[in-house]
């Protein structure tokens, strides 16, 4: 049973393995904005990261429709 699983998260990564990226990088681009955000919220610091980010925020709104749901074979 494990083995199948495993099987469809090789299968899932293989195929979107460059939306997988992608998310990964914009959250890393995001790392020190989001910290202050999670730390002290305030609206200035909101939108400074959206101005300062504008591929990141997007790729991150973006990645549901990105990303690829596998099929019941």
């Amino acid at each position: 049973m494990s083995f199948i699983s495993i099987y469809r998260v090789f299968i899932y990564t293989k195929s979107n393995w460059l939306q997988i990226l992608l998310i990964i990088l914009s959250i890393y681009d995001l790392r020190i904005d989001l910290r202050i955000l999670i730390d002290f919220f305030t609206f200035s610091a909101f939108f400074y990261t959206i101005s300062q980010h504008p591929l990141a925020i997007t790729i991150l709104i973006t990645s549901p429709s990105l990303l690829k749901t596998l099929n019941k074979d």
